[in-house]
């Protein structure tokens, strides 16, 4: 391979697009290294232009919390002197009027003091009156007892009982007007009706075969009766009538009942003699509670316990001397409670 010479002016104008193109590159080196020298001053202003004014807005930050903080710290000393400013009044009120207690508390005592002294001269004068009355008291007794030839306890003794007699006779004399006034008024202001029966229970019979029914068959009709009421049945040479005996006037009555019915109805036998008596006895029992609670109304009392009420109205068919219990009972109720209106006391009580 062959290279051709190269001619002069070639390469004069080869070194010098060298030298240009060196030239040209210095020079843009030298700019960008000034303007990153600008760049650089720029950024660095910039940056010291924003961190005055991030000191300064932290410098105003800094001042307006120290500027709160003040105030808020003003305001708490405000608020402290006002209630040591109340406390220290409220103190002082008190010991104006501890100040005004103590002085009045002197006052007092002194007070109590002179009166202690005008007591104690008192009480000297009253001890010696006294003394001279024992004196004067001692000296009449002697002079009594001289004239009356008796001694102080024998005239005691004597007058006690002088006086003890006249009460007893006054008492005895205004007792006994009194209480024949009192009797004498209820008996007038009660006018009860008086209840006379008969304590026999006598059944009558529709003829004399009724009797042979009551017996029944071997006697097992009068058995189950006497089973089923307690009572005894008699039967005797009395016309048309049996008698039946107990000592408890309610069984006697259940029993009086049921042969009754059992009469009028025919059927004699022993079913059907439990089944009367076990209805009669309720219709009995019911009868006692109604008689009770109208002995009761009757004394215009308050409600009594049931079982009270029962055994009330249990004396319906007791019988004393010919007269019901059960009707003394509410007449003399009536009169107690007169008698209690004429001396002023509790009338329920005295009826109840």
């Amino acid at each position: 391979m062959q290279f051709e010479p190269i001619n002069l002016q070639d390469f004069v104008m080869l070194a010098l697009g060298v030298a240009g193109g060196t030239l040209w590159t210095h020079r843009k080196l030298r700019r960008q290294r000034e303007a990153a020298a600008l760049d650089q001053a720029t950024l660095l202003t910039q940056a010291r232009r924003e961190s005055e004014t991030i000191l300064r807005e932290a410098w105003l930050a800094a001042n307006e919390e120290a500027l709160k903080l003040r105030q808020q710290t003003e305001h708490s000393f405000t608020i402290r002197n006002e209630v040591i400013v109340e406390v220290e009044q409220k103190l002082g009120q008190r010991e104006a009027q501890l100040v005004s207690k103590t002085e009045s508390l002197t006052r007092d005592i002194s007070a109590l003091h002179e009166k202690e002294i005008i007591l104690h001269g008192r009480t000297e004068e009253i001890r010696l009156q006294q003394e001279q009355v024992k004196l004067l008291t001692a000296h009449h007794r002697s002079l009594l007892e001289t004239c009356g030839k008796l001694s102080e306890k024998e005239a005691a003794i004597k007058d006690a009982a002088e006086i003890n007699r006249r009460i007893i006779d006054d008492a005895k004399n205004h007792a006994e007007q009194e209480s024949r006034r009192i009797l004498s008024v209820a008996i007038q202001r009660y006018a009860g009706a008086h209840t006379f029966e008969s304590t026999t229970a006598t059944v009558s019979l529709t003829g004399e075969d009724m009797k042979g029914r009551i017996i029944g068959r071997e006697g097992r009709n009068i058995r189950a009766f006497e089973s089923a009421t307690g009572i005894t049945v008699l039967i005797d040479d009395t016309p048309n009538a049996v008698v039946l005996s107990g000592f408890d006037p309610v069984r006697r009555e259940i029993a009086r009942e049921s042969m009754h019915r059992l009469i009028l109805d025919g059927r004699i036998h022993p079913g059907r003699i439990e089944e009367v008596v076990a209805q009669v006895t309720q219709e009995i029992q019911a009868s006692i509670l109604r008689a009770g609670e109208d002995a009761v109304f009757a004394l215009n009392l308050p409600p009594l316990h049931p079982e009270i009420v029962q055994v009330l109205g249990g004396l319906k068919f007791r019988h004393s001397f010919t007269q019901n219990i059960l009707a003394h009972s509410v007449e003399v109720g009536h009169l107690t409670g007169l008698l209690a209106a004429e001396l002023g006391v509790d009338i329920a009580a005295a009826k109840r």
